[in-house]
């Protein structure tokens, strides 16, 4: 503590304001990547951002956040008595799909962004929260006594295992509400004022009324709070009030226990704060629980430990299991639930990978670099090295250097990406994953009317203003309509069925599709364009007959 104390002192204030820190750096470097490099092609790898960006700017057009889908054909009509009347359907009366919006206020902003900025915009914003995330979750790791060393490893591996997901959606924001709000429980666990306590809960419900209407990922919050609340409550029952020195704890964890349950239902009162209501957390509730999109969503899927990714992710499970089982008797329960809730949610689904790493680092670090884990290394010279470097680390303020690469890079967005008469940020969909000479094409032929392609495309076509038949938005379609779209993109018995119910004027597949073949054989259908990425077809108009 004096030697801290000491490089304090010694530290002129402007230079602690001005000198970089190890977060500073980690935040520029994954800006700067994640902006100026081909990176920023990859972040637009999923076309779902397409549908974003064309729904807020709808909103900021009309001031409504939609009820009903402005962007795929209609849904046929079917008949309660007769639900097998879809295809009768299919060039009479068709119904308007209900939607839920429920990242609306996502939406708007890079509708709005992409409107000033182009998609340059949307990865700028993308890029600024992921570099958020990281930096913010090396410098809690630091102030919460792990060693400078393991903080980075730590951090390299979660972001390692973290980039199958570093994409232009919604859910990086969620990552940030995820740390913000482990931040402020933990925080508050080891407040000892009570005011102090309520200060740090009562921000909860406000954070909600944002997180709820930015990306469903808000129900993991009310996860993190109840484990929170169940470490309370098991301190309270283990606690013995016999004793005096437990007595104490034990009417701190009661105290404690009520408060989160409060805070609780204030976040639950927060969260009904949405154009929808009460009818959102249905809506989610029930397509999270719906077993055959969660079995057929890649997004869903466990992660396949044969990837790069998923093996940081392994990692870190590793060395996760390696320290608890050294510190096990150190750990607060309500650190060994949300240990155990991460683990799950990553080994459940692999879209829960980034929340899951970023969860095991701040759990397991503090515990790296203390005790009989660090203990035979502090007589050496490097771990005193280390620590005098945490100490630097945590002197540091000001972030002049994060602040000056925002604004650098937003000037450069602002400028069409441009500095002088060179070209340092481009973002586009990338043509080699898109069909986007396919969809030129289609404009310059004038072709009308809804096309038919792989949900994982629809999200680029509505970009480019073309009605879909599907897209990825698959809690509006529902479970019915996707089995019998699965039936048809995998050629399966019946498939010729999906194609005659929908009002489609082209169909637009991946080359080496199954479909794509099957097509290009069948009678009725012809190809109108083919390059490496993608095939169009249309219907074979029947030859007239001679009079």
């Amino acid at each position: 503590m004096a030697e801290s104390y000491r490089s304090s002192e010694a530290t002129p204030a402007w230079l602690r304001v001005v000198l970089p820190s190890m977060a500073d750096i980690i935040f520029v470097a994954l800006l700067g990547a994640l902006v100026l490099t081909p990176l920023s092609v990859r972040l637009l790898g999923d076309a779902g951002i397409g549908w974003h960006i064309r729904t807020g700017q709808q909103i900021l057009t009309t001031l409504r956040v939609p009820r009903v889908d402005p962007f795929s054909s209609e849904a046929p009509c079917i008949s309660a008595e007769r639900p097998d009347t879809a295809a009768e359907h299919s060039t009479a009366e068709r119904c308007s799909r209900k939607w839920l919006a429920w990242e609306w206020l996502y939406d708007v902003v890079v509708g709005e962004l992409e409107a000033t900025l182009g998609l340059n915009g949307v990865v700028w914003l993308t890029a600024v929260v992921i570099a958020a995330v990281f930096a913010w979750t090396f410098r809690l790791l630091i102030r919460g006594g792990t060693n400078l060393l393991a903080a980075l490893v730590l951090v390299l591996l979660a972001i390692s295992a973290s980039m199958i997901h570093f994409l232009a959606r919604p859910h990086v924001v969620s990552w940030l509400f995820t740390l913000a709000w482990f931040a402020i429980l933990d925080r508050s666990e080891k407040a000892f004022d009570r005011s102090r306590v309520l200060h740090l809960l009562w921000t909860l419900p406000l954070l909600m009324l944002v997180w709820v209407n930015v990306h469903g990922g808000f129900l993991f919050g009310f996860a993190l709070l109840a484990v929170f609340w169940l470490g309370a409550v098991w301190d309270w029952f283990r606690a013995r009030s016999d004793r005096i020195e437990e007595s104490f704890a034990k009417i701190t964890a009661g105290q404690r226990a009520r408060d989160l349950f409060l805070a609780g239902l204030l976040l639950a009162l927060a969260s009904l704060v949405n154009p929808y209501g009460w009818k959102l957390h249905a809506h989610v509730y029930s397509y999270l629980t719906n077993h055959f999109l969660m079995d057929h969503i890649d997004e869903f899927q466990s992660p396949n430990f044969h990837l790069i990714a998923q093996k940081c992710f392994l990692a870190l499970l590793l060395i996760a299991f390696s320290v608890v089982a050294a510190r096990s008797g150190t750990l607060r329960m309500s650190h060994v639930l949300t240990l155990l809730l991460a683990v799950y949610a990553g080994l459940y689904a692999s879209r829960n990978i980034p929340v899951a790493s970023i969860l095991v680092v701040l759990l397991i670090g503090p515990l790296i670099s203390s005790g009989k884990l660090w203990r035979g290394a502090r007589s050496s010279e490097s771990p005193g090295f280390l620590q005098r470097m945490a100490a630097v680390e945590s002197e540091v303020r000001g972030h002049l250097w994060p602040i000056l690469a925002i604004a650098a890079t937003l000037a450069v967005a602002l400028n069409g990406g441009r500095v002088g008469s060179s070209q340092i940020m481009n973002a586009h969909f990338d043509p080699k994953r898109m069909p986007v000479a396919a969809v030129d094409f289609l404009e310059q032929q004038h072709v009308t009317g809804s096309v038919l392609s792989p949900d994982f495309w629809g999200g680029y076509l509505i970009y480019r203003h073309i009605p879909v038949v599907v897209d990825d938005r698959h809690d509006m379609y529902g479970e019915d309509f996707f089995n019998s779209y699965l039936k048809m993109v995998h050629v399966e018995n019946g498939w010729q069925k999906f194609l005659e119910a929908q009002p489609a004027s082209c169909v637009l597949l991946p080359r080496d599709a199954a479909l794509a073949n099957v097509l290009a054989q069948t009678a009725g259908w012809k190809s109108i364009y083919s390059d490496d990425v993608a095939m169009a077809f249309v219907r074979d108009a029947p030859a007239k007959p001679a009079r």
